[in-house]
């Protein structure tokens, strides 16, 4: 039951980090995706740093070259994913995004060779239904909308970033399951990951400030509207993260699939706060997903 409780968790975190996200994410800044980056990376740091000091979390260069396969996959999906968000809504953004869960559910099967009860299985068919229907639903309805529309650019260019972000993430999750099998500890694995990121926040406010020589804002009142969602986001991402890495390393694969559902509750802070409509299908999809999950919590139980 453990594993689908820290999923639970996750799902909460993450949906929030997505709605915040979008937030901090205007189409006219074309430098977003990597503030997004600077504040991810900063408050992963900060979090990596007490962990090894008042944690007791010991982490070796080891462990930073072991886990590097699972680091470069996560930060570069989330690096498009951030690039993505100014030009789609998050509506439709997410449950793209997080078809990454069926992905790396499939992998598991096929070369570790976990396997699942049942009615896992059962669980496992409608999250992901439940995801792709949502996912087949937004693509169509992105077709439908009017071009003229100047929040959003609606083309091939608007939907690559989180198919991109969902197969790279996939794999991510994948190499997760691979590496956290005896190769290194889940303390160790997380806080390599964290100083990695912060490694890239480092490039990021380089390449903003010095290559393009870009401020990385631009006074009290823009940070204010536009850099503190992106900090809260972050907050959100290194929260979900932490129980994340322990609920993959304990059920890889039917945590994956579980964790990819946080796209149903994006979508409901979507509706409820960014004021993003959702059809009759777009709830019938979220329902289904919601069965799925709802099976799991009881089945294992």
């Amino acid at each position: 039951m453990t594993w689908f409780i820290l999923s639970m968790i996750t799902v909460f975190f993450w949906s929030g980090s997505d709605f915040f996200s979008k937030l901090g994410s205007p189409a006219e800044d074309k430098y977003s995706h990597w503030k997004m980056v600077i504040a991810v990376g900063i408050v992963m740091g900060l979090h990596a740093a007490y962990m090894v000091i008042f944690g007791g979390v010991s982490v070796t260069l080891r462990d930073f070259i072991v886990y590097l396969p699972a680091s470069f996959c996560y930060i570069l999906s989330m690096i498009l994913g951030y690039a993505g968000l100014r030009y789609i809504e998050l509506s439709i953004s997410s449950p793209v995004c997080n078809s990454s869960g069926a992905v790396a559910a499939v992998l598991c099967a096929i070369f570790l060779g976990q396997s699942m009860l049942g009615y896992q299985m059962v669980a496992v068919v409608l999250i992901t239904l439940g995801i792709i229907f949502l996912q087949g639903v937004d693509v169509q309805l992105e077709k439908e909308r009017k071009a003229s529309d100047p929040k959003y650019v609606r083309s091939a260019k608007a939907i690559i970033f989180p198919l991109l972000y969902c197969l790279i993430d996939g794999l991510g999750t994948f190499a997760d399951a691979v590496i956290l099998d005896g190769h290194i500890d889940e303390g160790s694995a997380n806080v390599a990951y964290e100083f990695t990121f912060l490694a890239m926040a480092v490039f990021a406010i380089i390449y903003i400030t010095m290559i393009k020589k870009e401020k990385l804002w631009n006074g009290s009142l823009n940070f204010r509207k536009l850099e503190a969602p992106k900090f809260i986001a972050a907050i959100s991402e290194t929260a979900g993260q932490f129980s994340y890495i322990y609920a993959i390393s304990a059920n890889a694969i039917l945590a994956a699939p579980l964790i990819s559902a946080y796209c149903v509750l994006s979508m409901v802070w979507s509706r409820i706060f960014l004021k993003e409509k959702l059809t009759r299908k777009q709830y019938f999809a979220i329902g289904i997903a919601v069965i799925g999950i709802i099976l799991l919590g009881i089945g294992d139980a």
